[in-house]
């Protein structure tokens, strides 16, 4: 009997894309088997090449001359594809719309195995966690960190922006406002990504006692200048108060100062308010919305500070470690205030 198969160019050309494109190992495996019977080749060097043997060989030849190729390339091993598609869709809903606290587990967020468990107790379903994960995969579902975002909302957040945005709009030739805020810098060093060798994961030192010190800052709304009062042991209402005379000193060319900080209770304390009531005329201070701090600016110079500065540092002692923070806030000649909630910036 003649050990080959013919195809017509139509056929190869099908098979040949089944050979290709297909994600099915077994149908790959059938399409290059077909494929190399067409050609001729002897059964030793097929079984050589694919790592199969004979008896394998000579089954698809037979189903092949009874069934064609439809019937060969067709068929795939398992649960039926319509069955099992049914199920993805069901994991896919649980993951991504419930959390294992739906179903009486202890667990905050979903594992394979979570899965695995659930589909056999409720279901009578078993299937690998490895199935699971192709699954998952399958709908483009990764394993990464989610982006926390603050649950609870000002209820009256549009009225305190609006009031702000009113103030940047008419702001007088001779007042200036800024955005302020607070910056803890820890000698104990934030880990972020770093380019390292794969499969050898690369190490930061950690000092083993944490130092902290903490940085008052303003973002002046007009340059993008960032005013930094020297660094303090705690954060508290000396240190607002502090940078506050600071303001006074550095920005003695207005005549008024418009403060635009979080709600901090610090920030409006018995020793604020005797400040306030000092140097209220020339220091005034606007509160922005409570869980929002998307709304003041110059969170996203501290997170620029964080990545580019204190993540993975080495540096061997907390004055080190301000000396390069100030060395970085000098060497930037002003920051791009980066937020599309107020009115563009008009030089005066």
């Amino acid at each position: 009997m003649d050990g080959s198969i013919r195809l017509s160019a139509k056929e190869r050309k099908t098979v040949l894309e089944y050979y290709r494109k297909t994600n099915d190992p077994s149908i790959r495996l059938r399409a290059h088997l077909l494929l190399l019977l067409a050609d001729g080749h002897a059964w030793s060097m097929i079984v050589s090449v694919l790592y199969t043997s004979p008896s394998t060989i000579a089954r698809w030849k037979q189903r092949f001359e009874q069934h064609g190729w439809e019937a060969i390339l067709g068929e795939t091993r398992g649960r039926p594809r319509v069955f099992l598609m049914w199920w993805m869709t069901v994991v896919i809903r649980w993951v991504t719309l419930k959390t294992p606290r739906d179903f009486g587990f202890l667990r905050s967020r979903w594992s394979c195995a979570t899965v695995v468990l659930l589909l056999l107790e409720k279901h009578d379903l078993q299937v690998s966690a490895e199935t699971v994960r192709r699954w998952l995969r399958q709908e483009r579902l990764v394993w990464r960190r989610p982006r926390p975002i603050l649950g609870p909302k000002d209820p009256a957040y549009a009225y305190k922006l609006g009031r702000i945005r009113h103030l940047l709009r008419h702001l007088a030739a001779d007042e200036t406002a800024v955005f302020q805020d607070e910056v803890d810098v820890n000698l104990n060093p934030k880990i972020g990504s770093m380019w390292m060798r794969c499969g050898q994961q690369a190490s930061v030192v950690t000092p083993g006692n944490n130092v902290k010190r903490y940085l008052a800052g303003s973002l002046h709304w007009r340059t993008g200048k960032l005013l930094v009062s020297p660094p303090g042991t705690q954060r508290n209402a000396a240190l607002f108060v502090a940078h506050l005379h600071d303001l006074r000193k550095r920005l003695r060319g207005y005549r008024c100062i418009h403060v635009i900080c979080d709600n901090a209770k610090f920030h409006d304390c018995r020793l604020v308010q005797a400040f306030l009531a000092r140097w209220g005329h020339r220091i005034k201070l606007h509160f922005l919305p409570t869980y929002a701090p998307q709304t003041n600016p110059i969170e996203r110079v501290w997170w620029h500070l964080h990545e580019e500065i204190t993540r993975n540092h080495r540096c061997r002692s907390i004055d080190e470690l301000v000396t390069l923070v100030f060395d970085w806030i000098g060497y930037k000649d002003n920051f791009q205030i980066e937020t599309s909630k107020y009115p563009q910036a008009v030089a005066a």
